[in-house]
């Protein structure tokens, strides 16, 4: 017994130690999927969870991005456009709620995928438009600008994974900020050639960035 017993207590530290090195390791595992300036999922995190959502045929691929944001980081430095991409975070964040994912893809580059329960994702989207337009707390009132957003549903192309939907998503957003529209939902075909799963213009697209207009 007292042989058992001296093994018993030989191994508690050993079993404490492992414990605290299990949360630690949880801690740097979750840390390292949270994007530092906004809190928001990086893109390995987002990737993880929205590919999990996309099970549900309601699910609803969003992606945002920040218009004229170079012209706020060189007009008001980039503290400035750093407190507009959290404010841009933090009201996304609030828009998808628990059930759903966003994160931050980088840069000014955002994406979500929600789970759209009544049908009425365009009109979520709409007033989301608005909230996501209004200058950030803290900020002078000039500092603000819009973001334009693309979505589709999944369930309108089944066989496509996280990767395609993006892309689609990607695609509704660049047209919505073309045109100057806000939001726009992404037709069943291609809106604009792409050139390696990228639309032209976009960093690996293999197109010259000069070959599209300016929003």
């Amino acid at each position: 017994m007292s042989t058992l017993l001296s093994v018993l207590a030989a191994a508690g530290p050993l079993a404490a130690g492992w414990s605290v090195h299990t949360v630690w390791m949880r801690r740097r595992l979750h840390t390292a999927r949270r994007d530092p300036l906004t809190g928001l999922r990086t893109r390995d995190g987002f990737t993880r969870r929205a590919t999990v959502l996309l099970k549900d045929p309601r699910a609803v691929v969003v992606l945002a991005d920040v218009d004229r944001f170079k012209h706020i980081n060189d007009r008001h430095g980039h503290a400035a456009g750093d407190a507009l991409l959290k404010a841009t975070a933090d009201r996304l964040a609030h828009y998808v709620g628990r059930t759903g994912v966003a994160g931050r893809l980088g840069g000014d580059e955002f994406a979500a995928v929600v789970i759209d329960n009544h049908g009425t994702a365009a009109d979520l989207l709409a007033v989301l438009h608005g909230v996501l337009a209004r200058p950030a707390d803290g900020l002078d009132p000039s500092v603000h600008t819009t973001v334009s957003l693309g979505w589709v549903r999944a369930a309108d192309h089944p066989d496509e994974d996280l990767s395609g939907l993006l892309r689609r998503a990607d695609e509704a957003m660049y047209a919505a900020k073309q045109g100057q529209a806000g939001v726009r939902r992404a037709g069943l075909g291609r809106l604009f050639a792409t050139w390696s799963g990228r639309r032209a213009g976009r960093r690996g697209s293999g197109v010259a960035a000069g070959s599209r207009a300016v929003a």
